[in-house]
């Protein structure tokens, strides 16, 4: 009987035990907790507070790794400068690049803009291709199958649960792309300069012309001499609108809006990166309203 008692609880155990997922990003994060919903338990490592790219790598970090059951990632390269230190020191072999619970999402993803060679002298340049593929939310849905598949795979005992959740978050996506996709149309043919190619993906989509950059290169700090000619081009093709992250510095942008009457437009690049974006529908609608009215 005891036996039997024993057996019971553990079999209980596993079947409300949470799976504990650390995410790089938070728009990874609101994707994890939509379709895992109450079987998993998410921290996500980086704050859309600052650059992507050059996340400090803290120690506070390590624990929430060490313990994780799976970590999802936005690859393509975006974490390369500070999440292979953090596994390294965790030291946990569930979730250690290409094992079973190591989820890159950008393996779901048709990448753009992959570079013809690769070299210092071309930037700071992604070789798999442009890891900013969240700013469209087009690609939300293949990433949630994605880590659904992941989830199951991982967790079989709840795998219908997390089909039930992915099943249900994918309805009411389509529906919020619908009234998304309505007010993107407004933009159609538009022009733009953007400081990093952050918004490549969006752009493409819904027919808006990225014509140059603020950096010169990827991850490279503007010139005097690149800013002037931007101001030129800008001049000469009636370019009115420049995208500006939230983290990147923004005197260059004021400074070439100056001299061309263009509107400088902060966009957000993740959930919570500027204020209101708290949830992946409002870290959307914020882009669609600032870019298209």
């Amino acid at each position: 009987m005891k036996k039997i008692l024993l057996f019971t609880l553990i079999c209980s155990a596993s079947l409300f035990a949470r799976m504990n997922v650390v995410a790089s990003y938070p728009y990874l994060g609101k994707i994890v907790k939509a379709v895992g919903r109450e079987n998993v338990k998410v921290k996500v490592l980086a704050s859309a507070k600052f650059d992507p790219h050059f996340v400090i790598p803290k120690p506070s970090l390590i624990p929430a790794i060490a313990r994780a059951d799976m970590l999802v990632a936005n690859g393509a390269g975006l974490e390369i400068g500070w999440l292979p230190p953090l596994l390294k020191r965790a030291n946990n072999p569930k979730v250690r690049i290409g094992a079973k619970g190591f989820v890159d999402v950008s393996r779901a993803i048709h990448l753009i803009d992959k570079p013809k060679a690769v070299s210092r002298a071309y930037g700071d340049v992604h070789p798999e291709g442009n890891p900013h593929f969240d700013t469209d939310p087009h690609n939300v849905l293949p990433i949630a199958h994605y880590i659904v598949k992941k989830l199951s795979q991982l967790d079989e005992a709840h795998a219908s649960e997390y089909a039930q959740n992915f099943s249900r978050f994918s309805a009411h996506w389509k529906t919020y792309l619908r009234t998304f996709d309505s007010q993107m149309r407004r933009c159609k043919g538009k022009k733009v300069v953007q400081y990093h190619e952050l918004y490549n993906y969006l752009l493409k989509r819904f027919g808006i012309k990225a014509v140059a950059a603020i950096e010169p290169l990827p991850g490279i700090a503007p010139s005097s001499r690149h800013t002037m000619e931007l101001i030129s081009k800008m001049r000469k093709q009636h370019i009115g609108t420049i995208l500006q992250d939230p983290y990147h510095e923004k005197k260059t942008a004021k400074f070439i809006a100056a001299k061309t009457g263009a509107k400088v437009i902060i966009l957000p690049h993740d959930v919570g990166a500027v204020s209101g974006t708290g949830t992946l529908e409002s870290f959307y609608n914020t882009i669609a309203k600032r870019l298209c009215h």
